[in-house]
């Protein structure tokens, strides 16, 4: 595994590299969930690209970039046990040059539920995700599920890119208990993390009334609410573009909560075709 930090040093490796290049942006304090991602970019591509940057455009005043978790050694551990060919850690003075004002835009999905609840926080991501894809020039990306929002953000942003890129989501993966791996979940006490359980919960209450045949959207987003978290929403969207959900259309059930001070997301789609290794199988890889 190569590491790197200047750019100029990236891209020298990437335009030799063998294709298809695959990239897995992550913001590091990696875990089981990551991993998944640059498993399935190994399988599927000549060489594996991982980023490894915390965008401080993403958090909002008053959140946690300050004590984002950073553990670099056990990252560049784990990397180098996947067989990762480049890993890319850059400052911020390299992924924003002084004087560069590019900022990328996430449209109408950057105002609405993660958009209004963390206000700037979409434009963020898109402007270091097009920025990583004009240093990297991947032939694929890889992105979770579980930041849904984000990955209709990131697949919106490919369509326009220059040049040719697929966006691959992969699906959730979740601990043994069923909580979705976030680097976040580092932050939990284990009391705070036994009551966490209640988000991915809800949704397991959900899904099971829909396959009894429930779907009154309003029930479900009931349903999907559990005691003790202080919720910013539990809404049922349209997976294709999180408006409103069609008559007899599938339903990518989506919420967010705070415990403790954490904010989790989780999400759900009932309906629909369904993710090829998913169903409700909480998993450890």
């Amino acid at each position: 595994m190569r590491t790197v930090a200047p750019v100029s040093e990236l891209q020298a490796l990437v335009h030799e590299a063998e294709r298809p290049l695959g990239f897995v942006p992550t913001m590091g304090a990696l875990h089981a969930g990551h991993a998944a991602l640059v498993r399935r970019c190994r399988n599927e591509c000549a060489t594996t690209v991982v980023s490894i940057f915390v965008n401080p455009l993403q958090f909002g005043q008053g959140e946690d970039l300050e004590r984002y978790p950073r553990t670099p050694e056990a990252d560049q551990a784990l990397l180098q046990e996947l067989q990762c060919d480049v890993l890319f850690m850059p400052s911020a003075r390299e992924v924003y040059p002084a004087g560069r004002r590019r900022r990328v835009s996430a449209g109408p999905l950057g105002e609405i539920l993660e958009g209004a609840a963390r206000p700037g926080h979409l434009d963020g991501v898109a402007t270091v995700v097009a920025t990583l894809f004009d240093m990297v020039e991947p032939d694929r990306a890889y992105f979770g599920r579980k930041d849904a929002q984000q990955l209709a953000v990131v697949e919106a942003l490919a369509r326009e890119w220059e040049r040719p890129l697929e966006i691959v989501p992969c699906d959730i993966v979740r601990d043994l208990d069923g909580l979705a791996l976030s680097s976040r979940n580092a932050y939990l006490k284990p009391a705070e993390r036994e009551q966490a359980l209640g988000l991915s919960g809800g949704l397991h209450r959900a899904e099971r009334a829909w396959r009894e045949g429930l779907r009154d959207a309003a029930e479900l987003e009931v349903l999907a609410r559990s005691p003790g978290l202080h919720y910013d929403y539990a809404l049922c969207v349209d997976p294709a573009g999180f408006g409103a959900p069609r008559p007899g259309g599938p339903l990518l059930l989506v919420v967010a909560a705070r415990m403790a001070g954490v904010r989790l997301i989780d999400n759900i789609l009932l309906g629909g075709q369904q993710p090829a290794e998913s169903g409700w199988v909480c998993r450890q890889t």
